[in-house]
């Protein structure tokens, strides 16, 4: 096993701790990971991250079954529209040039990323509302499927927010109805990518045990690291691999390099400390996808 290798395996064990102790986050790592670790082509780097991040979250669903964290018809109406969703941008992926893919991707992230910082709204500590309401949920789905078909992003940390904000679920059970989504859209995303795309089977199956163990791993550890620290840590670390790939994208020399990091740190302050009536700011398109909260402690 190469260096290389042996690395990128070692480092796949963070997309299952992520996936584990946050409900999402594994195509943010994986990503990234698979492109400049493993030294994959972007879209093959996308198709693998898909295969990665569905295995590893199909096997997080099953304590959260047992725990009775699933809202099963939410869950898979949800995943359905999804699945075509993330299909449909699979095989739109082939008409957008990788340099875009991976521009649009760290986007993601950063927008990700700050809702993170910031806190998503509380749900309370109240039951469950019922099931949510079909139509909304099939339309949701099928946006966040067509951003996770497409970049490989828009997993559990689009989900859980979605359905949080959707019908107000409890954020454990939002954790664990995302995991049965993600799982069913990142198998119709891979779809949707191998009908144009290859992948290294041997690297992906080392990888998704890794990332498989890293989960088991984090299920054992999210009750005993308070969630908050986890997810900013993991935020801040996202913001930094986001700013990176943005400065990668950019062709040319140092200057326009340059001029890209500052702008990507300037959109991420903005994020993060813009002020409107006093409130932390998101734009409204981000908002409404990833959720908006006061911060959840001060």
């Amino acid at each position: 096993m190469t260096v290389g290798l042996a690395l990128t395996v070692g480092l796949a064990v963070l997309i299952g701790l992520s996936l584990g102790l946050l409900g999402g986050g594994g195509s943010i790592l994986a990503v990234p990971l698979l492109v400049y670790v493993a030294d994959l082509p972007a879209k093959e780097a996308i198709a693998t991250s898909l295969l990665v991040v569905g295995v590893t979250s199909a096997v997080g669903v099953l304590p959260h079954a047992r725990a009775g964290r699933i809202r099963w018809r939410t869950g898979l109406l949800f995943g359905v529209a999804g699945m075509v969703g993330a299909y449909a941008g699979g095989r739109l992926a082939v008409f957008v040039p990788a340099a875009v893919l991976l521009t649009g991707f760290a986007v993601m992230m950063l927008a990700t990323a700050a809702a993170m910082i910031r806190g998503r709204r509380a749900t309370g500590g109240g039951p469950a509302p019922p099931e949510l309401p079909v139509l909304r949920v099939l339309v949701d789905g099928v946006v966040v499927g067509l951003v996770t078909g497409l970049v490989g992003a828009g997993g559990g940390f689009l989900v859980v927010p979605v359905l949080a904000l959707l019908g107000g679920l409890p954020m454990p059970v939002a954790v664990g109805t995302s995991l049965v989504v993600i799982a069913m859209k990142s198998f119709a995303g891979l779809a949707g990518y191998l009908s144009n795309t290859s992948i290294d089977w041997s690297l992906a199956a080392m990888v998704t045990a890794a990332a498989v163990a890293g989960s088991l791993a984090g299920a054992r550890l999210a009750g005993r690291v308070p969630e908050v620290v986890l997810r900013r840590t993991f935020g801040w670390f996202v913001v930094v691999v986001g700013v990176f790939m943005v400065v990668q994208q950019v062709p040319g020399g140092s200057a326009l390099r340059i001029a890209a990091l500052a702008g990507a740190l300037g959109a991420v302050a903005l994020l993060l400390v813009g002020r409107r009536g006093g409130r932390a700011w998101i734009p409204g398109p981000v908002r409404r996808a990833l959720g908006r909260a006061p911060r959840a402690d001060g």
